[in-house]
């Protein structure tokens, strides 16, 4: 038996059995790393977009990735939301769930979110609506439409208001947001579904000032009830949040490490920062 199917079939006899080198055994899975891409590869027309990239979060972390244009950042995101395949590595999510054999659904239900740089909502149904059609559940026709919230999600809902700021405007239209407002609201369809790790992607790019210090304490907040992963190119925005830095090139980890060892290291600075 292999490692992977070992893993598949509970971790049977993987260690001394070829084991993935940064997956540990099973455990408390609020521990270590949610995340695990090991030698990830993409390539589109003879282009590697991803280029043997290894890269893992710890539950409950707040991570950056920055880059140039072209680094694989988008890539990245595409594959661990099953978007793209690759064309060689691996991906998990926790220490049993391989990512490589779901469909982007089955992602989502597993509990990985992605928010992308536009927001998507529901315009023309109210702040709280857009939260009701988020909620996980029956997500047949006649269950979106006529069922309503239970109490536990009706809290959820509440709760998540509160966390997003946006409690003052429950019953406002979404269309009648503000950029940073609509962009808070798609995390709180997220946060609807209970996700263990997001991904956002530039979060507050065509933002004010104060939109976006209330996106640098949002994501802050959440760092630690989720794992978040912040896709920007706003170095001041990455420095008011930042505990741990990933930089992409060429598709592969170029440096990581806190936001002074990044913006110091000079391979960054020649790739990136002297832009």
């Amino acid at each position: 038996m292999n490692a992977a199917a070992a893993i598949r079939n509970g971790w049977q006899k993987v260690f001394g059995v070829g084991a993935s080198k940064g997956r540990p055994p099973p455990g408390d899975a609020s521990h270590g790393p949610i995340l695990y891409l090991e030698d990830i590869t993409v390539s589109f027309d003879g282009f590697k977009a991803l280029n043997a990239l290894t890269l893992y979060i710890d539950a409950g972390e707040l991570r950056c990735i920055i880059g140039p244009n072209g680094a694989g950042k988008t890539t990245m995101m595409d594959v661990i939301t099953g978007k793209t395949r690759p064309d060689a590595g691996s991906a998990w999510f926790g220490q049993t769930t391989d990512l490589l054999t779901m469909s982007e659904p089955e992602i989502a239900q597993a509990g990985i979110g992605r928010k992308f740089q536009k927001p998507t909502v529901f315009e023309h149904h109210t702040v709280f609506e857009n939260l009701e059609l988020a909620a996980s559940g029956d997500k047949t026709i006649w269950a979106t439409l006529l069922k309503p919230l239970s109490a536990t999600q009706r809290d959820l809902a509440d709760s998540v208001l509160e966390t997003i700021g946006l409690e003052h405007v429950r019953s406002l239209r979404a269309g009648a947001l503000s950029h940073g407002q609509k962009q808070w609201l798609e995390i709180g369809m997220l946060l609807m579904q209970d996700p263990q790790l997001l991904l956002v992607d530039e979060p507050v790019a065509g933002m004010t000032p104060q939109e976006v210090e209330r996106t640098a304490e949002l994501l802050l907040s959440l760092a630690g009830k989720q794992s978040v992963v912040v896709v920007e190119h706003d170095m001041e925005f990455v420095r008011s949040i930042a505990r741990k830095v990933t930089v992409l090139h060429e598709g592969r980890v170029l440096a990581e490490g806190t936001i002074d060892e990044v913006q110091n290291d000079r391979r960054v600075v020649e790739v990136y920062l002297g832009e």
